[in-house]
């Protein structure tokens, strides 16, 4: 593998980290890489309005670099943007970046990435993707005016796996299951997932305009489908259910702020755009024609469960893996790959 190729990995491992989580914004990554190929920063997009990646890479290459801790913790992207510029002493010309998605080049709620790197006069740019958005394109262009060396497409398809979904919810709405399961594949029977992977679900709820859940899991499970471990908004619920027998007074129904829909048909999904179906082997049959990816957490422990996600079959393409205190994989059916 080239170099600039293993920078760009840990980039898109790191946006991995966040994806979906930035919402409506795609998911970033970015490294900062010293003038002897030593790695000095890795940064994210963490969420909608925050600093962008380019930015927390360069914050903490600044950082590395100078001593200075004046913006080391900082979550300001104007207070950064503005303090590089004022405080860079040319540090920045023997450092180089791999960006997954070409600079932005419009301010919005944060300031450009691209007149950031302008300012600061990198050497080197490596781009996997450009950016779609014509608002925000031509980042590059920006930087390449300004001398710094531009180099584009790589690692693309993987950069373009990690863009999907900002592509497509702007059309339709994003649809992925979530389960989680032991080893052995069961899926019932107490808590099965690490207290890092209920956050991180909490965490995409939050994000999320809907949870799609079977009728089943609330007369069983009682949910509450909130995303308290992260103090996050609470999306609206859809219970696919034949029957509308359920006891509202459980916390589902009784939070503030949140729209509980029953059907017995999944339309109420058109009216959003970031949908998070959370079930079982029922769910997983009933929405196979909706979903678009789908999520894991394998817990690492055998027995305790007797119902597993039964005799469906469905063969998955792994599009990103990461081994935490349960193995989180991100997956797509293998046929949608063309």
């Amino acid at each position: 593998m080239d170099l600039d190729a293993v920078y760009m990995q840990l980039a898109l491992d790191k946006a991995w980290e966040y994806q979906l989580l930035t919402y409506p914004n795609p998911a970033v990554g970015a490294v900062c890489i010293g003038k002897s190929g030593e790695i000095l920063s890795v940064g994210a997009h963490k969420c909608a309005g925050g600093p962008h990646a380019e930015v927390y890479a360069l914050r903490d290459a600044y950082t590395l670099l100078s001593g200075d801790v004046s913006i080391a913790t900082s979550d300001d992207a104007r207070q950064i943007h503005d303090y590089l510029k004022k405080h860079h002493s040319g540090l920045f010309h023997a450092v180089s970046m791999a960006v997954t998605l070409e600079p932005c080049s419009h301010s919005g709620k944060t300031p450009s990435c691209a007149l950031l790197i302008r300012e600061l006069r990198i050497k080197e740019l490596f781009i996997s993707v450009k950016d779609p958005n014509p608002v925000a394109a031509n980042g590059a262009k920006t930087v390449q005016d300004a001398g710094v060396k531009c180099t584009f497409g790589v690692m693309e398809e993987e950069g373009r796996r990690l863009l999907e979904p900002f592509g497509h919810w702007q059309k339709e709405p994003f649809v992925f299951f979530k389960w989680a399961q032991r080893l052995d594949g069961t899926v019932d029977k107490g808590t099965i997932s690490s207290y890092s992977s209920r956050v991180h679900v909490h965490a995409l709820r939050s994000v999320c305009d809907l949870i799609v859940v079977g009728g089943n899991t609330v007369r069983t499970d009682r949910p509450t489908l909130d995303a308290r471990l992260v103090g996050g908004k609470v999306p609206d619920v859809l219970i696919y259910s034949g029957k509308d027998d359920f006891d509202r007074s459980i916390s589902l129904f009784t939070i503030p702020n949140r729209n509980v829909f029953v059907a017995s048909c999944l339309e109420k999904i058109k009216e959003y755009r970031l949908v998070m179906v959370e079930g079982g082997p029922s769910m997983l049959e009933a929405t196979r024609d909706v979903c678009d990816w789908y999520i894991c957490y394998i817990a690492p422990e055998v027995g305790g469960g007797c119902v597993s996600m039964g005799s469906i079959k469905e063969d998955f393409e792994v599009m990103h893996a990461k081994i935490d205190k349960d193995i989180v994989l991100w997956m797509k059916r293998k046929q949608e790959f063309v």
